[in-house]
């Protein structure tokens, strides 16, 4: 549950102030984890509808989907000082944050399986879990030098789990720029990569 600080939203004008200033996500997830409620606002006004849609496509039900959103940002709160901006960009955070709510929402609501007969484990083991983990860090690191512009396209698309369209209703921009900057975005990472994994 979120302290009765986080619930009483700071004034408009204060929650515009943050945003013009231009932090970016990673900046304002440090702001809330020393307890800045504008940031967080601000945090919220950006990635609210993102997370609903993502949750709402994955639970199929508005009232679950709600509560994911709701969890989300809860656990932002209290988690936000344990983020660490020298390890990524905040927005990939945030959606790795809200993908747990997401699948924490989803686990409740299943019934007890019942005992089935034991079978070998489909889960990686230690030296292919080292390599995607190797490889994840490898693709973030690329992903960190894309533009911004093309960054957040990035990001709303690939974490945030919308289509194009969405993503360009999200943004308030023209569906082709969208594109665009997701068919730049992805040679640019793709080339980024090549030069450092080849």
């Amino acid at each position: 549950m979120l302290p009765t600080s986080a619930l009483s939203f700071p004034p408009a004008a204060t929650v515009r102030l943050v945003a013009e200033r231009g932090f970016d996500d990673g900046d304002l997830i440090v702001r809330v984890g020393a307890g800045d409620n504008a940031a967080f606002e601000t945090l919220y006004r950006r990635y609210a509808r993102s997370v609903f849609g993502l949750a709402l496509r994955r639970l199929g039900d508005r009232g679950r989907a709600e509560d994911a959103v709701q969890e989300t940002f809860a656990s932002l709160w209290r988690s936000a000082s344990s983020y660490r901006p020298e390890r990524g960009a905040g927005a990939p955070w945030l959606y790795a944050v809200a993908r747990n709510a997401i699948i924490d929402r989803g686990r409740s609501r299943r019934e007890p399986a019942a005992e089935g007969r034991d079978e070998p484990s489909l889960e990686a083991g230690p030296d292919e879990r080292a390599e995607s983990d190797w490889l994840a860090w490898r693709v973030h690191r690329a992903f960190e030098e894309l533009p911004e512009q093309e960054r957040r396209v990035l990001e709303l698309a690939y974490w945030g789990d919308l289509s194009q369209s969405q993503v360009a209703e999200f943004l308030s921009i023209p569906l082709g720029t969208v594109k665009t900057r997701t068919r730049s975005g992805l040679g640019r990472l793709a080339n980024l990569l090549s030069e450092e994994l080849g």
